[in-house]
C-alpha cells in the first residue's frame, strides 16, 4: 500500500501551497495578543515593518460572488474599486462565518493562499512597490513574506488599485 505524503505539523495550507510551488518565502511567527484591536497592525508592529508592507486578506461579496481582496493594513478596502476590478457592480463585506467556511481559515488568519475553495482574488496595486510583502500564513500570529509577483501568480490575482488610505 502506498503511503500518503505527510505534511509538516506546523504547515498551514498556505505554507504547504508555497512549498509545493517552490516559491521562495519566509515565515514570521509572533505571539498573538487577542486584545489587540487590529490583526494587521499587530503583525506590522510585531515584525517591525511598515504597515504599508503588511497586507490583510478580506473576503467580500461582489454581485453574489465571494471575492478576496488583499490590501495594505495601513489602508482600507475600497469596495467600489473592488467591484470595478472584477467587472462587478456592487460589493459588500462577506459574512465572517461564510468567509471562514469558504476559505478554511479563521478571521484574523485568513490567507490568500491555500484556501479551501479558490476564490477570485484582487491584490492592491501598491504591492508592486515592494520587493516583498507580508500576508497571513493561515493562522493568527503567523505571517509569510514573499514577492508580490509570486503571490499574484499563485492566487491568480488581478492587480488593481483597491485600497484607500
Amino acid at each position: 500500500m502506498a503511503k500518503k505524503p505527510r505534511q509538516a505539523a506546523a504547515g498551514t495550507p498556505a505554507i504547504v501551497a508555497l512549498t509545493a510551488a517552490g516559491v521562495p518565502f519566509t515565515t514570521h511567527a509572533y505571539e498573538h495578543d487577542p486584545a489587540h484591536p487590529s490583526y494587521g497592525e499587530e503583525a506590522a508592529e510585531a515584525l517591525g515593518v511598515s504597515p504599508a508592507q503588511v497586507f490583510k486578506t478580506l473576503v467580500a461579496d461582489v454581485d453574489g460572488v465571494l471575492t478576496v481582496a488583499v490590501v495594505p493594513v495601513s489602508g482600507s478596502l475600497d469596495l467600489k474599486a473592488l467591484a470595478t476590478a472584477v467587472g462587478g457592480k456592487r460589493a459588500a463585506m462577506a459574512d465572517p462565518a461564510l468567509a471562514e467556511r469558504t476559505t478554511g481559515y479563521v478571521r484574523g488568519g485568513i490567507s490568500p493562499l491555500g484556501q479551501r475553495k479558490r476564490l477570485n482574488t484582487v491584490l492592491d496595486a501598491s504591492a508592486s512597490a515592494h520587493a516583498t510583502i507580508c500576508c497571513s500564513a493561515g493562522r493568527r500570529g503567523l505571517e509569510v513574506e514573499l514577492a508580490p509577483s509570486d503571490l499574484a501568480a499563485l492566487t491568480g490575482a488581478t492587480l488593481a488599485p483597491i485600497a484607500r488610505p
